[in-house]
């Protein structure tokens, strides 16, 4: 009985995929629970119950479209089986490596620029400029699709993110000033609702890259004959993402917590509320958005709107500098990995 390389590495491929989303556990969900656990609002067990549950029911619930972007805006399906594997295999290598160095450094870089700056390298290096789908001509006739559409949710949600955890700190400034120190209370409570509701959005936006890398990899490989996202692909995503909540991040969410902000419960749900609405709005449209950068954007503009000399300019600068070298970084290592395949396989 032969053995058919185009089957072994697509096992492979799936398998690293699970790996990026277990990577991508470390980053966003250690994002989503710092604030709460800096505030002492709950514990880190209740904290990552809430987070994995919801992210875990955000797929199933409020759909699929982030997925269906990231699985069609390169284009793979006209080619030979086993070399799309290697290109997907090889921007998924580039972005775990990436998500790897910088949970190592405690940095709550971006795993969506990752992913994405992986799959254009390697698309390019591979099959040339056509084979992205870069969505220019469909932005004159006002519609979004491909690397534009990608563009504008992981670039402009982090500016969403800053505004709206600035107006927010405004508006309970303002309207919630006079509230005594027994709305503690409240404020706790209020986070259980709070880090629910961010768990469920990453779930509807964030946690669906690796279901369309998938997807994509089934259609190449003929085992669909369109692009889906079976069942079962959604429930080992959810589960490699929510593993990796449960054993990794807690470097990032020292930094996250304790870097930035003195947070206080009051904060906390600020930066909860303003991520979530963001990422939600992005996922309205189908856009992809990171929730390490939304979650971390937010939070400056909560301490912005607050006092804004306390905020640790510093840390942030580190932070965003990691979100500048994210995307070509992640697209020449997956560039990279890509001719160290095509060398190996005698593919060209």
């Amino acid at each position: 009985m032969s053995i058919d390389p185009a089957q072994i590495v697509l096992i492979i491929t799936i398998i690293t995929v699970l790996l990026f989303d277990f990577t991508n556990g470390f980053h966003d969900s250690a994002d989503m629970i710092a604030t709460c656990i800096a505030a002492r609002a709950m514990k880190p067990a209740m904290a990552i119950f809430l987070v994995t549950t919801f992210t875990f029911l955000g797929p199933f619930i409020g759909g699929l479209a982030v997925a269906d972007t990231i699985g069609q805006f390169v284009h793979i399906d006209n080619q030979p089986p086993l070399f799309a594997e290697c290109i997907v295999l090889s921007s998924i290598l580039a972005a775990v490596f990436y998500n790897l160095l910088t949970w190592k450094l405690g940095l709550p870089t971006s795993s969506s620029n990752s992913l994405v700056g992986g799959l254009v390298g390697s698309g390019l290096y591979a099959m040339g400029n056509d084979s992205v789908n870069w969505g220019f001509a469909a932005l004159l006739d006002w519609h979004l699709q491909g690397v534009v559409k990608i563009i504008i949710g992981l670039f402009f949600s982090p500016l969403a993110g800053f505004v709206g955890g600035f107006l927010l700190m405004k508006l309970f400034l303002r309207f919630l000033r006079r509230l005594s120190f027994n709305s503690r209370k409240f404020f706790i409570v209020c986070q259980y609702f709070t880090t629910a509701g961010l768990g469920f959005s990453h779930g509807t936006n964030d946690a669906q890259k690796g279901m369309g890398v998938i997807g994509m990899l089934l259609y190449t490989s003929g085992h669909y004959q369109q692009f889906v996202i079976p069942d079962w692909v959604i429930v080992i995503c959810a589960l490699s993402i929510t593993m990796g909540t449960l054993f990794g991040g807690w470097s990032i969410i020292k930094t996250m917590g304790f870097g930035i902000y003195k947070i206080r419960n009051i904060h906390s749900v600020a930066d909860q509320i303003g991520s979530a609405l963001v990422i939600s709005a992005s996922t309205a449209i189908g856009a992809p958005t990171s929730t390490t950068q939304v979650v971390t954007s937010t939070l400056l503009g909560v301490g912005a709107g607050e006092k804004p000399r306390h905020v640790h300019w510093k840390t942030a600068i580190n932070i965003v500098k990691g979100w500048l070298f994210n995307l070509p970084v992640s697209a020449m290592i997956g560039a990279f990995f890509t001719m160290i395949f095509i060398k190996i396989q005698g593919i060209l």
